[in-house]
């Protein structure tokens, strides 16, 4: 009988280090599996080396090094690695009933949007939790990757995104009886305001309809050539007729749901997100907005309690974007019609490179 345990080969191979982050392969958890069998000679012993996708070839030689280790313990006769990969991202958790995402978009028989690669819903179901300034700084950590990206205005009624760019005093030439959407820190933007200015929108249902497919249709967007990358709607709070003419009129790639941590929020947030996959538009994930205060002696203040955002993607079984602090500034920016990269900022660009 061998006297060799997995124990005992977990700590012969703590010997072994990734020199990337100087922590041993075993306190880094690539270490999996351990298996020690007899032998005729000796113990056979097997184990799972796990790596980062992205490092699989320039990390290969880890498999020769933990093997090589494992040979050095006396009583062994035979060691098999094997090197697996996987990505950084976490794997959600598995949703609870109600909440399965869509296979497949398969409801509604609508075409591409000219000139765009893909299309994003920006919702909440409720307002007052910031998605429009959410939306607007997505749209600008993406646009600070490279990508193309454009903003559509959907709240028919109470347009703010000319305001939060900028762009205020705008108004969108018309070229081969299309509307060219006017441009500020590299995204263009297509709205309600800029057609109303300060009146108000009077309209029913069906003409609702009829405004969201000329905002979205006839605006220049990209061309063959140079295509938008991505283009983010800003959804009106509810879950009502513009929520759904757009799922009718476009080919969502899906959906990212805002919310702040109170459950008074969490609850039409859970609506809204639960409309969309009924329309089976994929649900992309959760950004949590308005997560935490940090005061002038650096403590983190969970004004709004905490949590919600992260419950709900847990309960759907989707990422949590990201969790984005309280900033003066932000109200600031947006006041101006300005670009913002303070505390806020790495925030929302951790939750853009999520999306892209």
């Amino acid at each position: 009988m061998s006297s060799i345990t997995p124990e005992i080969i977990k700590n012969n191979l703590a010997g072994v280090y990734d020199p990337d982050t100087g922590v041993d392969v075993v306190s880094s958890g690539m270490i999996s599996g351990v298996v020690v069998r007899e032998g005729a000679s000796g113990a056979k012993v097997g184990f799972v080396i796990t790596i980062e996708a992205r490092d699989r070839d320039r990390k290969a030689y880890l498999r020769e090094a933990c093997e090589t280790q494992v040979k050095k313990l006396a009583g062994v006769e035979s060691v098999t690695a094997v090197l697996t990969a996987q990505n950084s991202e976490a794997i959600p958790p598995k949703p609870e009933a109600g909440y399965s995402q869509p296979r497949e978009r398969a409801v509604w028989n609508v075409t591409p949007v000219e000139g765009v690669r893909r299309v994003i819903a920006v919702a909440s179901g409720k307002g007052g939790v910031g998605k429009s300034t959410t939306a607007v700084n997505l749209a600008l950590a993406m646009q600070r990757t490279g990508l193309r990206v454009g903003l559509l205005d959907a709240d028919i009624y109470g347009p703010s995104l000319p305001r939060m760019l900028g762009l205020a005093n705008d108004k969108p030439e018309i070229v081969d009886n299309k509307m060219v959407a006017p441009v500020a820190h590299g995204i263009q933007c297509m709205s309600m305001g800029f057609i109303t200015g300060d009146e108000a929108a009077v309209l029913r249902g069906p003409m609702i309809s009829k405004t969201l497919h000329q905002l979205l249709r006839f605006t220049h967007w990209g061309t063959a050539d140079a295509p938008l990358d991505v283009l983010l709607v800003d959804m009106p709070p509810g879950t009502g007729d513009i929520h759904l003419s757009l799922v009718q009129q476009t080919p969502l790639a899906g959906a990212v749901i805002v919310t702040t941590p109170q459950e008074v929020a969490v609850m039409d947030a859970r609506k809204c997100l639960k409309m969309f996959l009924k329309v089976e538009v994929p649900i992309l994930g959760i950004i949590e907005n308005m997560s935490y205060f940090i005061d002038a002696r650096g403590e983190r203040l969970a004004l709004f309690g905490q949590g919600g955002g992260k419950r709900l993607a847990d309960e759907a079984g989707v990422p949590l974007l990201g969790e984005i602090p309280m900033d003066a500034g932000i109200g600031a920016a947006v006041e101006r019609g300005d670009m913002y990269a303070g505390d806020a900022a790495g925030a929302y660009a951790q939750a853009a490179q999520k999306l892209t």
